[in-house]
């Protein structure tokens, strides 16, 4: 004598549910949460979401922005608050990379998807300029432009040919900078954020980022000499911009409406021999500051 046990599916489109069979067999109702299916911290949006990479970004961007710190059951940390604008209540976050560097970048970014899905992802912190007239440490650059220069090929003669990948910020964002700089002048001034420096002014200029992987500290490098002569206004490096707006572009394919971007740099040095630490405080704290002055017009 022959005992069968269990169920056996014959044809297509067989459906069962709540069947248990067999001697002590139970039937469970419960369904399984997918674990394609993210935990978000809400159910809508949230307005705006801030990647900065330094600490002196991360806390000028909580002073100015009267963020609170937040951990997620998963031991992510992130800073977030409401912003009343005209009557709007915005919902803003940031967070902080791990490390220097456009994937360290983009997993920040993905991290921020994953729990708020942002409507704009903001890049914000220092930068190292490389147009004497316009990027003086202590002034911003607003950049909805992107040029990522670490493409390259090296020939037998060890020569160098880069080839740049420039990326637009959407039409929209493009369109609030705009308003932004049609409504203060261009540069726009603001008075200094540090108590040291508050009776300066510093400039806000719309611009061109370069970014790469390279900390340059050398006003006769190569890739100052490559970003001047692929575009004229390239006012600043950074090397975390070229992440944003890849991630972007790859997160196009999604159904949903893909985030705006934008990038807001203080100088903090002039990429050069006298590359240091010693501004990164005064640019941080500016840029946040412009970015309080852009949410109106962004969100």
């Amino acid at each position: 004598m022959t005992n069968n046990k269990g169920i056996i599916n014959r044809g297509n489109n067989n459906t069962f549910s709540t069947i248990a069979i067999g001697e002590k067999a139970q039937a469970s109702t419960t369904t399984p949460q997918s674990s394609a299916e993210p935990a978000t911290e809400a159910d809508s949006p949230w307005d705006l979401g801030i990647v900065t990479i330094l600490s002196e970004e991360l806390r000028s961007v909580i002073d100015a922005l009267k963020l609170h710190r937040h951990k997620t059951p998963d031991g992510l940390y992130f800073y977030q608050a409401e912003h009343t604008v005209s009557d709007a209540t915005l919902r803003i976050v940031a967070t902080q990379t791990q490390s220097q560097g456009q994937r360290s970048t983009m997993a920040a970014l993905e991290n921020l998807r994953r729990h708020y899905n942002p409507r704009l992802w903001a890049l914000v912190g220092i930068a190292g300029g490389i147009h004497d007239e316009h990027a003086r440490i202590g002034n911003v650059i607003v950049s909805t432009d992107v040029v990522y220069y670490e493409n390259r090929k090296v020939n037998p003669h060890g020569d160098i040919r880069r080839r740049g990948e420039h990326r637009q910020a959407p039409a929209h964002i493009v369109h609030a900078v705009n308003a932004y700089f049609t409504d203060h002048g261009t540069p726009a001034h603001i008075d200094g954020q540090m108590t040291a420096h508050a009776d300066e002014q510093y400039e806000i200029y719309p611009g061109v980022i370069g970014s790469g992987e390279a900390v340059i500290a050398d006003r006769a490098s190569d890739i100052r000499t490559y970003l001047s002569a692929y575009h004229e206004k390239v006012l600043a490096v950074d090397m975390e911009a070229g992440g944003l707006s890849q991630y972007w572009q790859e997160n196009s394919v999604h159904g949903a409406t893909n985030p705006g971007w934008i990038v807001i740099r203080g100088i903090s040095d002039n990429a050069d021999e006298h590359k240091g630490h010693s501004h990164h405080e005064l640019a941080s704290r500016n840029a946040a500051h412009v970015v309080s002055r852009l949410i109106p017009y962004l969100c």
